[in-house]
């Protein structure tokens, strides 16, 4: 699973990641140009990409998500973070979907975490 990390989550949740899972495939938004980009760019990009968006947005993104479903348009996958849950609990779980989520397994769904 290529995952792409919103601005809105702290860098310190990316690099834990890198750390337990040396080699994964995940960028954070302001690496590759995101930052401050409208929903709508970001989606595209990492439904160009395959990379699955990991964010705190609860607001906005999941709305511009489901819009695109509803065009017909690809949505790799969308992982929100709880408000209130620390890196801790989102890491076991992102480490746990990593492990046993089969390829493309999340296209077009919606996943809020922890689980």
């Amino acid at each position: 699973m290529r995952l792409l990390f919103d601005e809105n989550v702290e860098a310190a949740l990316p690099r834990a990641l890198h750390r337990h899972r040396p080699g994964v495939d995940a960028v954070r938004a302001v690496e590759v140009g995101l930052g401050g980009k409208p929903d709508e760019e970001v989606l595209a990009w990492a439904a160009q990409e395959g990379r699955v968006v990991v964010s705190r947005d609860r607001a906005t993104l999941p709305l511009e998500a489901m819009g695109r479903l509803e065009r017909g348009e690809r949505m790799p996958g969308l992982i929100l973070l709880r408000p209130g849950t620390g890196i801790g609990p989102v890491l076991r779980d992102l480490l746990l979907l990593l492990e046993a989520a089969e390829p493309g397994e999340l296209e077009g769904r919606i996943l809020y975490l922890p689980l």
